[in-house]
């Protein structure tokens, strides 16, 4: 296997990127917790694009090993009217739930192909992903199986803590609800950052609908 390398695209780049990455996301998603089919997939690309269109601070981060997508991670800050901590099963205080569309980065998705796992391909991934980000902390949700132990040992290691359980919409699992705190004092355990081949353009300012979150994880 070559060097891995590391792209980030921001904003409308990141629309140009779909087809070069889906190969890898129906490769990790076929495999249990998920078992996606064509219909999720479809789903998938569908909730993509709308993402990728409305939500603020978009971003996507592509690895690479002699130029094959290998793995994937996107995200986007959550916007001021955001459903994310109403999808929570327990309620959360106001003032951790407010958001102002800058305070909070959402991880959508992370995901490894399995032969390039356990070679810090996800952290870098990740690193990448919220490299220079101007937010007080990180969210996701992530699924509690115990196929999904290698992803819950990551996200522990990086620093993130379990706030409650989230159920986003009637037909979806429940998904344990995860944040890392980004704020002075705190110190973000993210793996090795790589030296990245970034691609980086701000994305412009949209008016955001109410929040539908989609997210599973795969490092």
């Amino acid at each position: 296997m070559a060097e891995v390398t590391y792209e980030r695209y921001e904003g409308p780049e990141a629309a140009g990127q779909l087809d070069a990455f889906l190969p890898a996301y129906e490769e990790v998603y076929a495999d249990p917790p998920y078992c996606e089919g064509p219909s999720d997939v479809a789903e998938f690309i569908a909730h993509y694009r709308r993402q990728l269109d409305t939500r603020p601070g978009f971003r996507l981060v592509l690895a690479r090993d002699a130029g094959e997508v290998v793995g994937l991670t996107y995200g986007y800050r959550l916007p001021a009217d955001t459903g994310w901590w109403g999808n929570l099963l327990e309620p959360m205080p106001a003032e951790f739930a407010r958001e102002t569309g800058e305070r909070t980065f959402a991880v959508i998705e992370l995901a490894v192909r399995k032969p390039w796992r356990r070679r810090g391909i996800a952290a870098g991934l990740h690193a990448l992903l919220l490299g220079g980000l101007a937010v007080e902390r990180v969210t996701l949700t992530m699924r509690p199986e115990p196929e999904a132990a290698p992803a819950q040992s990551a996200y522990a290691a990086w620093g993130y803590r379990k706030v409650g359980e989230s159920h986003p919409w009637p037909e979806a699992p429940v998904y344990d609800a995860m944040v890392l705190d980004l704020r002075a004092g705190s110190t973000p355990r993210g793996g090795v950052t790589p030296t990245p081949q970034a691609r980086v353009r701000p994305a412009p300012r949209r008016r955001t609908p109410p929040e539908r979150p989609r997210e599973r994880h795969s490092p």
